[in-house]
């Protein structure tokens, strides 16, 4: 069994000219890379290693996810908003209704429309080049043929399937166990773990580019099996659904423009937390006063994004706003010596897989997708193999609260890809997943380069700080405790962690300017670059 309390580091960097595909599961990023050889490009390698996800890694992600992306393509940036919405029929007062005084954890009233297939489908249609049904093959072999679980994906699923069978009852979860814990358990590592049905899912949105999903036999099967279980999500809702392309943000740092999606993604929330640090002295991951002023600023962006950010439709600030210099300024100088408590300000006054690609001509993808905390919602469409996602749980039952829940409405979302460019040229794209850890890794990752100096494997390599709350800081086994003790002595209260499991996973590519990839991953989690 994989030692699950340390990681070997220091992996070695990829290199390659043709073409990369990082991820946390090797069997997806091969998939990917064949895609690569058969003539395809960045975006048909992204939409075939996420598919492969759902089946290799269904512990973060399902047929029923979310996903967002950035596309560099034809010398600009895209962003792809593949979130969904509040089923229609969702209301605070019909919550309160039934006795909830704060969303459900589980079950069909914390799912939200998926956007995941859409979002691939979309991609396609815009950037692909080779037939989606191509696409899809690679995740519908492995689902019907099946596959062994990789070390740390089975460690999840054991943690997954204990806590479900100590809390989840009633008739809508049977479906999750059957597929889930064949013969009553969590399949082991390098045990083989299949889902035909699944398979068949997956060639059925092959076959029809994923309008089977929301506006087939599929989404009439989804739908009759929410009304069944007391669920709110219907025929509509799914058939209403369509991605959004969007137009990404950034800010400058150490002379880089780093790219976010806008909200209704936290990603403005690493946006304002180097927007907070862009004037300091560049210094090493392992300078005190240098992580002490990283950690205030970061909980002083979360403050502001867990007040201001929701569907886009329903915020009173603008992602403008809350980079406005003056503002950034304003906020930078409650930055002090000391740990403080932190509360959002006014701008108007004076977890997920994570997966990236890159092709020899040029293009690039940072790709997220997630069922949002492990195997999602524990609903599962019976014959589906589809897992439903529980971004629902994100609302708010406070009238008040700028994330309120209402139907029709897109909630506080986690999962956020991250992309660098510098002089309008690509650099690559980087991201690191876990719920509300993205942000702090991506803050990490992104300084461990441009203000350590460190290539990509090192700044994933690096031992992992985040901030859970108050004076909290929580660190990683491996992190020095030379550094936790000097951050003691700054007012944290820090927290050392029996593992790595909470600290994210990340992956990144880099282009030099000659045309070299250079690819870092995880090594907190199973996969490896899969290059050529």
């Amino acid at each position: 069994m994989t030692d699950t309390h340390s990681f070997r580091s220091r992996r070695s960097m990829c290199y390659a000219r043709r073409g990369m595909v990082c991820s946390s599961q090797p069997l997806a990023a091969q998939a990917g890379l064949e895609m690569l050889k058969k003539g395809g490009n960045a975006v048909d390698a992204a939409v075939a290693a996420a598919a492969a996800h759902t089946v290799l890694e269904p512990t973060s992600n399902g047929l029923g996810s979310d996903a967002f992306a950035l596309v560099w393509h034809g010398g600009r940036l895209y962003g792809l908003n593949g979130s969904g919405p509040a089923p229609a029929a969702m209301s605070i007062a019909g919550m309160r209704g039934r006795g909830y005084g704060s969303m459900p954890e589980r079950g069909w009233l914390s799912v939200d429309v998926p956007g995941a297939p859409g979002a691939w489908a979309e991609l396609s249609r815009r950037f692909g080049r080779l037939p989606f049904d191509e696409l899809l093959r690679p995740a519908a072999a492995y689902a019907r043929e099946g596959y062994p679980v990789s070390p740390i994906v089975a460690r999840l699923w054991q943690q997954q399937a204990e806590q479900f069978g100590r809390g989840l009852r009633g008739a809508e979860f049977a479906e999750w166990f059957r597929v889930f814990t064949p013969g009553g358990r969590a399949p082991l590592e390098g045990e083989v773990w299949a889902c035909p049905e699944m398979g068949d899912t997956l060639d059925a949105l092959a076959e029809s580019r994923c309008e089977e999903f929301y506006r087939g036999a599929l989404a009439r099967k989804t739908a009759s099996c929410a009304a069944e279980h007391g669920g709110a999500l219907s025929e509509d809702d799914l058939a209403a659904y369509r991605p959004e392309w969007v137009e990404p943000v950034s800010v400058s740092y150490r002379g880089h423009e780093i790219w976010e999606l806008p909200p209704n993604g936290h990603g403005l929330v690493v946006l304002m937390a180097l927007g907070l640090l862009a004037q300091d002295e560049p210094a090493g991951w392992s300078d005190a006063g240098a992580v002490h002023r990283r950690i205030e600023a970061m909980k002083l962006a979360f403050a502001d994004g867990m007040e201001y950010i929701t569907d886009p439709r329903s915020m009173d600030v603008s992602p403008r706003e809350l980079l406005d210099g003056d503002y950034l300024a304003a906020r930078r100088a409650l930055i002090g010596p000391r740990a403080a408590l932190p509360r959002a300000g006014d701008p108007r006054c004076g977890g997920t897989v994570y997966l990236c690609t890159a092709d020899g001509e040029g293009s690039m993808v940072s790709f997220i997708q997630s069922n949002y905390r492990n195997f999602g919602s524990g609903i599962v469409v019976p014959g589906t193999g589809i897992s439903l996602n529980d971004r629902a749980f994100s609302f708010s039952l406070d009238e008040k609260h700028h994330n309120a829940l209402r139907g029709g409405k897109r909630p506080y979302h986690t999962i956020i890809p991250g992309f660098i460019t510098r002089g309008g040229e690509a650099v690559g794209p980087f991201g690191v997943m876990g719920e509300y850890m993205q942000p702090q890794g991506q803050l990490q990752a992104v300084v461990n380069m441009l203000d350590g100096g460190m290539d990509a494997q090192a700044a994933l390599d690096t031992p992992r700080w985040q901030w859970v709350g108050g004076m909290d800081i929580e660190v990683e086994p491996a992190f020095p405790e030379s550094l936790a003790s000097e951050l003691a002595a700054r007012g944290h209260n820090v927290i050392r962690a029996k593992d790595f499991l909470r600290f994210g996973r990340g992956q990144i590519i880099l282009r030099s300017p000659d045309g070299v990839l250079a690819a870092g991953t995880e090594p907190r989690a199973d996969g490896f670059p899969a290059a050529w």
